[in-house]
């Protein structure tokens, strides 16, 4: 057990704020945005499947797509460097791109630039699955630091470890039945109607799961921030050693 989820006296009581719900409501939607990448996210992850699939419909040329796809990844990239904007979003693109590419060009099948992409899918779609199960939910190890909480959702704040329980199950069932429109195609549908329906699949999909998530969370106790209860321990701290450091002065100049 760490200190930022050490249980406190007020357990069952986690602390709440005199927050509006909507301004609530607001700091959720805004750390959503900020963990998942908002709509430039989302659009980013799609254009390089996008153009594959539409360069592989007209020219049937393998080559020629996925070195466009990977090029298209890689212009991202560079953008957001230049933009000086956040680029994990980009990077995990580009690398998801380019596994594609490397099993598409080593099998010489065009489907195989979707399957690295596919296999993640399910990977993630089990993970949060089982670490819901195991009582640490994936969602909220990945929002615990955007909303300056960490882990303190796990045992000083029972209502909040039940809303990240229950938008993991959500993101968790999402991508399976995701997997189970999606690897069916893959054997049995040629690369255009897999590629295709993998490109109207990228975003629903996970707005839904977004959605969810707000819903969970916003109805859910507010965060407990860790990081101003820290600051708030240091000041206190240094108060007490200012205050010992003054009673030693006094007592030094009583005995002069």
């Amino acid at each position: 057990m760490t200190s930022l989820d050490k249980p406190t006296p007020d357990t069952d009581q986690p602390r709440r704020t005199d927050q509006p719900d909507a301004d609530a409501k607001a700091v959720t939607e805004a750390a959503l945005f900020e963990a998942f990448g908002g709509v430039r996210g989302m659009v980013e992850t799609v254009l390089p499947g996008l153009l594959f699939v539409t360069i592989f419909t007209v020219n049937k040329d393998l080559k020629a797509s996925a070195i466009a796809a990977l090029a298209l990844s890689l212009v991202l990239v560079v953008v957001r460097l230049i933009r000086k904007d956040t680029v994990k979003h980009a990077f995990s693109g580009v690398f998801g791109v380019a596994f594609g590419v490397v099993f598409a060009m080593m099998t010489g099948n065009a489907k195989d630039f979707y399957l690295p992409g596919m296999i993640y899918t399910l990977g993630l779609a089990l993970a949060y699955l089982v670490t819901t199960l195991a009582g640490v939910p994936l969602i909220g190890l990945i929002l615990g630091p955007v909303f300056k909480e960490n882990l303190s959702w796990r045992t000083r704040n029972p209502g909040r470890k039940k809303a990240y329980a229950k938008a993991s199950y959500a993101w968790g069932l999402i991508l399976l039945a995701k997997c189970a429109v999606l690897f069916p195609l893959y054997w049995w549908a040629d690369t255009t109607q897999l590629g295709w329906v993998l490109v109207a699949l990228k975003i629903p999909p996970f707005l839904l799961a977004v959605y969810l998530t707000w819903v969970f969370l916003a109805k859910a106790p507010p965060p407990i921030d860790v990081f101003a209860e820290m600051e708030a321990e240091e000041e206190a701290e240094k108060a007490r050693k200012d205050a010992q450091k003054a009673r030693a002065a006094e007592a030094r100049n009583y005995e002069v």
